[in-house]
């Protein structure tokens, strides 16, 4: 039996009772349901799935708490499947039997690609669906607070559109067109505006593609540079510091994980510099926002719209003062979509996975 060393994460973790058969039943009923209102029928799923992998299934799932443990693990691993955990030198040298490293992604910059061709273990990564579901949200978000889609969504009648402050005045048709009846002003265009992205990782970068579509202007800011050729492909430009960003943007997008370091990184401080009647979209976690100074900033109108798939509680408590902005748009953690689409990424990392490890073993049975 492989042994499989899977970093440790809400989701990832989900992996175990799928190629372990000594999970236990509960594991693989919790994570059954997890995925019944999209996939009712999960234990076929499995089964087809195990199927299809006869090099990974069945295997003996180990979950790394962290970067020491993954070392300590790795020992008698066949293969491992990481997001954020790093693999180079050191990894490989406490590997002996390792013949596959698969990213729970598409950048490997945790991955020392070369150390791993040099050693002949493959490394393999995932373009998920959930991070293409994440930016499909998000500019739907951007695209509807600029147009105003989600406050005028079914306001138009009169008694309607007198409640939401607008007056219905003919114009005169001998001479003008009637678009726009009820003469709503500030709705815009997304061509030619700047879309700021705050982190520029798996999602940032799809969210890039589609802006690019729209023939925006994309800058982007994080920790690091990317190289110019990179800024180039991605068709991006390095906007300098947050508050370079936050200043020039029209739109903006956050898109980082939940640290000490992150958590509250938009606070009174960079509402106070962001440029005046910006929308921000939100699809990653709520503690990225300073609470108080987010409601200050639409208050003022500072910020013209929020927009987030996740809001501070889950559920919302039903007095929440949220439920009185129509310029803020809240989903109930929607944006990964069908969860199908997970399976769809996960049956494919361990097919490739599977294909790795029977290669290994050909080549292993010929020496």
């Amino acid at each position: 039996m492989i042994h499989l060393v899977i970093e440790q994460d809400a989701f990832m973790r989900m992996f175990v009772p799928m190629l372990d058969p000594s999970a236990p039943q509960e594991f693989f009923d919790a994570v059954a349901d997890f995925f019944s209102h999209d996939e009712p029928d999960f234990v076929g799923w499995a089964a087809a799935m195990r199927n299809r992998v006869p090099g990974l299934f069945p295997a003996r799932v180990s979950l790394a708490e962290d970067q020491q443990h993954f070392r300590e693990l790795l020992k008698s691993a066949d293969a491992c499947l990481i997001e954020s955990l790093q693999f180079g030198r050191q990894e490989l040298a406490a590997a002996p039997d390792i013949a596959v490293v698969q990213k729970y992604g598409c950048i490997t910059r945790n991955i020392d690609t070369a150390a791993c061709a040099e050693r002949g273990v493959e490394v393999s990564v995932q373009r998920r669906r959930v991070n293409i579901a994440l930016s499909e949200l998000a500019f739907a978000m951007l695209s509807g607070m600029g147009k105003h889609v989600f406050e005028l969504n079914h306001v138009i009648d009169e008694p309607r559109l007198k409640a939401a402050g607008y007056t219905i005045r003919p114009y005169d048709k001998r001479y003008t067109g009637g678009s726009n009846f009820a003469r709503i002003p500030g709705l815009r265009v997304m061509f030619g505006k700047t879309l700021g992205i705050i982190g520029f990782g798996e999602v940032g970068r799809e969210i890039a593609k589609r802006a690019n579509a729209f023939e925006m202007r994309v800058v982007y800011h994080q920790r690091t540079r990317l190289p110019e050729v990179e800024e180039a492909f991605h068709g991006v430009a390095w906007a300098g510091g947050l508050h370079d960003l936050l200043a020039q943007s029209d739109y903006i997008t956050i898109n980082l994980p939940v640290t000490p370091q992150t958590t509250g990184i938009l606070g009174t401080r960079e509402f106070s510099v962001i440029k005046k009647g910006s929308f921000l979209v939100n699809v990653a976690r709520p503690e990225l926002i300073d609470r108080q100074a987010l409601f200050e900033a639409l208050d003022c109108g500072r910020l013209a719209g929020y927009a987030t798939d996740v809001w501070f509680e889950r559920p919302a408590r039903s007095n929440d003062p949220v439920f009185s902005y129509t310029n803020v748009i809240v989903t109930p953690h929607t944006a990964i979509a069908d969860r199908r689409n997970a399976l769809l990424d996960t049956e494919e990392m361990f097919m490739k996975m599977s294909q790795a490890l029977v290669e290994r073993r050909r080549t292993d049975a010929r020496l």
